[in-house]
C-alpha cells in the first residue's frame, strides 16, 4: 500500500529526531554571522489554534531559510505563564469567583494551582510543534515564571525606577469590574467592539432661578449618581432657550441640533458668564462641602452634544484632572466589583455600567430627562474575560513613557514593516496617541512589582537583584525563595533612609511587560550570558498576528526603549487574521473552528504549510479552509512526490547511479528545465531576501508544474526506452540535479517531501545543505521564450479540445497560430512538439487569419454609450453594416471612424468568429485555428489511442511491471480488428508487446469506448 503523507513525514520526523538534523543545523553554522530570531511567547494553557499555525509556519520558513543562506539562528522556545487568563482557568477549575472568594481559598494555594496549570496543555503544544515541522528548542525555554527571567524583569524595573519614570499615582484608568483590575492603554487597545448604548440628555437645575436648566449630555448615563459639576468652555458662545415654560442653557452651534421642535433664544452669553454657578443635580444622593456647580474646561468643544459637560471625577481622566484644578470634592459611588455603594440607595449592590436605563427611568420619573437616544459605537471590552470595561479612579503604578516618547517613535523608525503601511498606520498612530503605561495589577499570578515602600518615611526601594533584595532584607532568606506572591510578600527591608521598616507594594505587573522583557530575561541578562545577549539583540526579524501592535510588538518596543534606548527589531512581519472560507472570524460558537491537527493528520503538514504561504500574502486576512490544503496537497506536494517515484521507478530499473554513469548528451528539453530552474532559482531568492514568500512560492508552483506536465510527459520516451543510451543518461542526470535544486528551493516552505526527496537523492538531510545559488551560465533566456510560446499555442489548443469535448487521444488534420512574424518564425523548429502534444497532423503558421476568421464589431455601451450620446443607436447601426474587410480593418487598427466619430478600442467590443469546421481562441499573442473535421482514418487512429490507454489502465491493475513485454490478445469486431491491424507499429510503439493475437481466452477484460467494446487478455 502506498505510504500516505502523515506516514511519510513521521518518517521523515523519526530521521531528523535520531540524526539530531535541527541542533546539526545550528551547530554547523557555528563561526558565521548570526540572524536573531525571538519566538513570541504562547500561553500553554489553552490548545494552539489555526492562528497559531501561520505565525510559526512563517517564523519556521524565515529560520530555516536564513540556515540555508549561511546564518546561524538560535531559536530559543518560550512560554508566557503569568497573567489573568491563568488566574480565570484556575478559578473555573476550583470553582470561584472573583478576589473575595480567591483570598478565602488561600492566596498561597491559588498560586501553586496557577504554576501546575500554565503547562496542561505543554503537551499538546509539543505535538504540534512538531507535526507542523517547526524547529524550536523546547528542552531549554525561556518560562516567565522562573526567578531567573523574574529577577531580570525586576532588574530592568529597577533602573527605570532610579531614573524616576516609575512612580505611583491617583488616576482614572480602564477598569474591569468582573477581573477587579487596570488595564494598561494597549491591553484595551486589544478589546473593542461595537456595541449598542443609550445617550441621555438631563436636566441641570440652575440654583435660584424658576424653570431654568443646564442641559448637560452622557454617553454614560450611569456615572450621573456621580456627578460633581458641570464644564463649561469660558471662551465658548451659549444661548439660553424657551420652549414651552422652560429655559435651557447650551452651546449657540447646537442649539439647532438639540431642539427639533421651535425655539426662542432669549439671549446669548460666553461661558465665562456661567462659572461659578450652583445647579441641582439630576439626583441628590451626594452631600458635597463643594461642588454642584459650573466650572471652566479647555476640553469643552460644539463640536456635539449640548456644549455642556458633566462631569463625574472618577470615571473620566478629564473629569479627575477638571474636578481636582477646581478644588472641587472626589466622589466615587461604585466599587472595585464595579456596583453601586450603598450611598446610591435605589441601586445599591447593582452593576452600575447595566443600569443606563433605570437611570434614565429614574430621571424621566423626576422631571430631569430631556432626550434620551439609541447610538452605536465602539466600546471596549476586557480582552481577556470580555467584559465592559469602565473607567475607573484608583492608586496605582505608572511608567512614564511619554517622558520617552519621542525615543520610542524615533526607534519604530528605524523599523522595516511588513507591510509597510503598519509602521506610521496602525502601529505609528497608536505611538502618537500614547499614554503613561499603567503597570500594576491589584491580582496574585504574575511578576510582583519590585518596589518596598518605607512605612516610617515613605522612601521607595526597588532591588534589582536577589543579591539586593537579600542585602536590604530585615530576615534571612532561603536559597528556595520564590519570587512570587505571598512569599515575597512577607520580607521586610530596612529602609536605608531611615532605617524603618518597608514592605512590598501589593501589586503584580502587566504580564505585557513580562513578555515584553523576553529579549532579556530569556538569557538572565545581565546576571549571566553577556556575551550571548549581546549576539542576540536586536532581533532581526519577528513575526505575530496583527493583533500584537498593541500587544507583544508594542511592549518590546518599549522595554527596550526603556532599558536600552535601542529598538529590540529591526523587521516586523505582522500577519494577517485567519478567516473561514466565508471570511468570518473563527469561533467555536460559529462552528466555523479549524482544527489544524486534523487537517495535518488528513492532507499533511507540507500540505497545509503550503496552503499558508502560497495562497496569499501572509499580512492580508486570509479565507481558509480544508479544501485549500486538500489543493495544495493535490497540486504541489503530490506532484512532487510523483516526479520523484517516476525518478525513483526508472532509475531502479536501469540501476542508474548519477556518480557513476556519464552525463550523456543533453537534449533540447534537459536544457530548457535547466535554464528554468536557474532562472526560478534567481527570482525565488529575490522574493525570499524581500520577505515576498508568496510570489517565491508561485514561482515554484509553476515550475513544479513544468517540471511534471512538460518536461517529464515530453521525455516520457527517453526514460522508456531499452537500455542506457546517452539520451536517457542525460535525460536521469537533468532530473535528478532538478529534483535535487527544487527540494532545496522548497525546504523552507515544504521541509518534509524535500527532505525525503533529498535525501533519497543525496544521502544528505536538505537541511544542512546551503540555499541553491543559480549557474547563470546554464540559462538560456531564448530557448525559455520560445518554449513559453510552445506552451501558450499548446494551452490554447487544449482549451479548444475541452469546449468540443475532443479527446486528446483523437488525432485532428490541422492547427493553424496566427500572430505577428516575431512571435511564430520561433515556433517552427518546434512544429514537431506542438503537433504531437496537441495531437494534430500538421502545423500551420502565419501573420494573417485569411477569409477562415470573420470580425463582428459593437459598441462597449457602459463606457461608449455616456460618450456618444444621441448619436449612440446611429454609430451602433453603422458598426453593424461594416463589411467583414473593414471590420477587419478595425480589429486591427484599434479604433473606428464612423458617423464622424472616431471609437476607441475601449468604447468597442470586437469578436472572431470561425467558419465551421474550425473552433477559435485566442490570447495577447496568439490566435489559434483548430480543424476540428475527423475523417474516416483520424477516427481510426484515435480508436487506436483509446485502445492503448484502456490497455496501459489494465496492466497498472495486474501490477505488472513497467519493463516487462507482454502477449496481448483481442476478442472484437471487425471493425477494431481493422484498426488494431492498420495501427498496430502505433500499439507496438506504445505497450512493450511481444506479440498481438486475436482469440478469444477465459476471465478475458472488457474494454468499452466511443461505443465499441473490445475483450482483452494480457500474458
Amino acid at each position: 500500500m502506498q505510504e500516505t503523507a502523515t506516514e511519510r513525514e513521521k518518517r521523515v520526523q523519526d530521521y531528523w529526531s535520531e540524526q539530531q538534523v535541527f541542533q546539526q543545523s545550528i551547530d554547523q553554522r557555528e563561526g558565521k554571522e548570526t540572524f536573531v530570531f525571538y519566538e513570541g511567547p504562547p500561553t500553554a494553557n489553552g490548545l494552539p489554534h489555526a492562528g497559531h499555525v501561520l505565525g510559526r509556519v512563517i517564523k519556521d520558513f524565515v529560520a530555516r531559510y536564513k540556515t540555508m543562506s549561511g546564518y546561524q539562528v538560535l531559536r530559543k522556545a518560550g512560554w508566557d505563564t503569568h497573567g489573568l487568563p491563568v488566574e480565570l482557568g484556575v478559578e473555573k477549575k476550583l470553582g470561584l469567583s472573583g478576589k473575595r472568594e480567591i483570598e478565602e481559598y488561600g492566596v498561597e494555594k491559588f498560586i501553586e494551582e496557577c504554576k501546575k496549570s500554565v503547562f496542561d496543555y505543554e503537551r499538546q503544544w509539543r505535538t504540534f510543534t512538531d507535526a507542523i515541522g517547526y524547529w524550536v528548542d523546547m528542552e531549554k525555554p525561556y518560562v516567565t515564571l522562573e526567578n531567573r527571567y523574574i529577577e531580570s524583569v525586576w532588574h530592568i524595573l529597577s533602573s527605570i525606577h532610579k531614573r524616576g519614570l516609575l512612580e505611583q499615582g491617583h488616576r482614572v484608568v480602564p477598569y474591569c469590574p468582573s477581573c477587579q483590575t487596570s488595564l494598561s492603554s494597549h491591553e484595551v487597545a486589544q478589546g473593542y467592539k461595537d456595541v449598542k448604548d443609550l445617550s441621555v440628555t438631563a436636566k441641570f437645575k440652575v440654583k435660584g432661578a424658576e424653570h431654568e436648566y443646564f442641559l448637560g449630555w452622557t454617553t454614560t448615563p450611569w456615572t450621573l449618581p456621580s456627578n460633581v459639576a458641570l464644564a463649561v468652555n469660558r471662551d465658548l458662545d451659549y444661548v439660553k432657550v424657551k420652549q414651552g415654560e422652560e429655559v435651557y442653557i447650551v452651546a449657540k452651534n447646537l442649539a439647532d441640533a438639540v431642539f427639533k421642535d421651535s425655539f426662542e433664544v432669549v439671549s446669548e452669553h460666553k461661558g465665562s458668564d456661567f462659572t461659578g454657578l450652583s445647579y441641582e443635580p439630576p439626583f441628590q444622593y451626594l452631600t458635597l462641602e463643594k461642588g454642584h456647580e459650573v466650572i471652566a474646561a479647555d476640553f469643552v468643544t460644539d463640536d456635539s452634544g449640548t456644549g455642556i459637560v458633566h462631569l463625574a471625577p472618577a470615571h473620566g481622566e478629564d473629569d479627575y484632572q477638571a474636578i481636582k484644578d477646581s478644588g472641587l470634592d472626589f466622589v466615587k459611588v461604585v466599587d472595585e466589583a464595579g456596583r453601586y455603594t450603598a450611598e446610591v440607595t435605589p441601586f445599591a449592590g447593582e452593576k452600575a455600567k447595566d443600569q443606563d436605563v433605570a437611570i434614565i427611568k429614574l430621571l424621566a420619573e423626576n422631571g430631569r430627562l430631556f432626550e434620551k437616544e439609541k447610538y452605536e459605537h465602539s466600546y471596549p471590552h476586557c480582552w481577556r474575560c470580555d467584559s465592559a470595561l469602565i473607567y475607573y479612579a484608583m492608586e496605582g503604578w505608572f511608567i512614564k513613557t511619554t517622558a520617552i516618547k519621542d525615543t520610542i517613535i524615533a526607534n519604530n523608525q528605524s523599523v522595516e514593516w511588513h507591510p509597510g503601511h503598519m509602521k506610521d498606520g496602525r502601529f505609528g498612530k497608536f505611538l502618537d496617541s500614547m499614554v503613561d503605561w499603567n503597570l500594576g495589577r491589584n491580582r496574585y499570578w504574575g511578576t510582583p512589582l519590585n518596589v518596598w515602600v518605607c512605612e516610617d518615611c515613605g522612601h521607595q526601594h526597588a532591588p534589582d537583584s536577589v543579591a539586593d533584595l537579600r542585602h536590604h532584607a530585615e530576615q534571612e532568606i532561603g536559597e528556595d525563595l520564590d519570587l512570587h506572591k505571598p512569599y515575597v510578600d512577607r520580607i521586610t527591608l530596612t529602609c536605608p533612609s531611615c532605617a524603618g521598616s518597608m514592605t512590598r507594594t501589593k501589586e503584580v505587573i502587566d504580564v505585557w511587560f513580562d513578555s515584553g522583557s523576553m529579549p532579556f530575561a530569556q538569557y538572565h541578562y545581565p546576571f549571566e550570558n553577556k556575551e550571548l545577549f549581546e549576539k542576540q539583540f536586536p532581533a532581526d526579524v519577528i513575526a505575530e498576528g496583527v493583533d500584537q501592535t498593541r500587544g507583544w510588538f508594542y511592549s518590546l518596543l518599549t522595554v527596550s526603549s526603556l532599558f536600552t534606548g535601542k529598538a529590540p527589531y529591526k523587521r516586523v512581519l505582522s500577519l494577517g487574521h485567519i478567516l473561514d472560507e466565508d471570511g468570518r472570524k473563527m469561533s467555536k460558537s460559529k462552528g466555523n473552528v479549524i482544527n489544524p491537527m486534523e487537517l495535518v493528520e488528513q492532507y499533511g503538514a507540507d500540505a497545509l504549510r503550503w496552503a499558508l504561504l502560497a495562497d496569499s500574502a501572509p499580512w492580508n486576512n486570509k479565507r481558509f479552509s480544508a479544501n485549500l490544503v486538500a489543493q495544495a496537497k493535490s497540486k504541489l506536494v503530490d506532484t512532487l512526490h510523483n516526479v520523484h517515484s517516476f525518478y525513483s521507478l526508472y532509475t531502479e530499473i536501469d540501476g542508474f547511479d548519477p556518480a557513476v554513469h556519464g552525463k550523456g548528451e543533453q537534449a533540447l528539453l534537459d536544457q530548457w528545465v535547466l535554464s528554468r530552474l536557474n532562472t526560478v532559482t534567481v527570482k525565488v531568492k529575490k522574493h525570499l531576501d524581500d520577505y515576498d514568500f508568496t510570489a517565491g512560492a508561485r514561482e515554484l508552483s509553476v515550475f513544479v508544474d513544468e517540471l511534471s506536465n512538460w518536461y517529464i510527459r515530453r521525455s516520457r520516451d527517453r526514460f522508456w526506452g531499452e537500455g542506457l543510451d546517452d539520451d536517457k543518461r542525460a535525460a536521469y542526470h537533468t532530473l535528478h540535479t532538478v529534483l535535487v535544486n527544487v527540494s532545496r528551493l522548497l525546504a523552507p516552505f515544504t521541509p518534509f517531501i524535500a527532505e525525503d526527496i533529498h535525501e533519497h537523492l543525496t544521502g544528505t538531510s536538505v537541511h544542512l545543505s546551503d540555499f541553491p545559488q543559480a549557474d547563470l551560465n546554464l540559462v538560456n533566456e531564448q530557448l525559455e521564450a520560445d518554449m513559453d510560446r510552445v506552451l501558450q499555442v499548446v494551452e490554447l489548443s487544449r482549451q479548444l479540445r475541452n469546449t468540443t469535448n475532443l479527446k486528446t487521444k483523437q488525432p485532428l488534420a490541422k492547427v493553424t497560430v496566427i500572430g505577428s512574424k516575431e512571435e511564430t518564425d520561433p515556433l517552427r523548429k518546434y512544429e514537431a512538439i506542438v503537433m504531437d502534444e496537441i495531437n494534430v497532423k500538421a502545423v500551420e503558421l502565419s501573420q494573417e487569419a485569411g477569409e477562415a476568421v470573420r470580425y463582428e464589431v459593437k459598441l462597449n455601451f457602459p463606457t461608449a454609450g455616456p460618450k456618444l450620446g444621441k448619436k449612440v443607436g446611429a454609430v451602433q447601426k453603422a458598426l453593424q453594416q461594416l463589411t467583414s474587410e473593414e471590420a477587419r480593418a478595425v480589429a486591427q487598427q484599434g479604433y473606428a471612424d464612423v458617423e464622424g466619430e472616431r471609437i476607441e478600442a475601449e468604447d468597442l467590443q470586437i469578436r472572431q468568429q470561425a467558419d465551421e469546421g474550425l473552433e477559435l481562441a485566442s490570447n495577447a499573442v496568439y490566435t489559434v485555428l483548430l480543424d476540428t473535421v475527423l475523417t474516416e482514418e483520424l477516427k481510426a487512429e484515435g480508436l487506436a489511442r483509446e485502445l492503448i490507454r484502456g490497455v496501459q489502465q489494465y496492466r497498472k491493475e495486474l501490477n505488472l511491471p513497467v519493463d516487462q513485454r507482454v502477449t496481448l490478445s483481442f476478442h472484437t469486431n471487425d471493425q477494431i480488428k481493422n484498426v488494431i491491424t492498420t495501427h498496430q507499429q502505433l500499439l507496438e510503439n506504445n505497450l512493450l508487446l511481444k506479440t498481438i493475437k486475436f482469440e478469444q481466452k477465459n476471465d478475458m477484460k472488457t474494454l468499452e469506448f466511443d461505443g465499441h467494446s473490445v475483450k482483452i487478455a494480457i500474458e
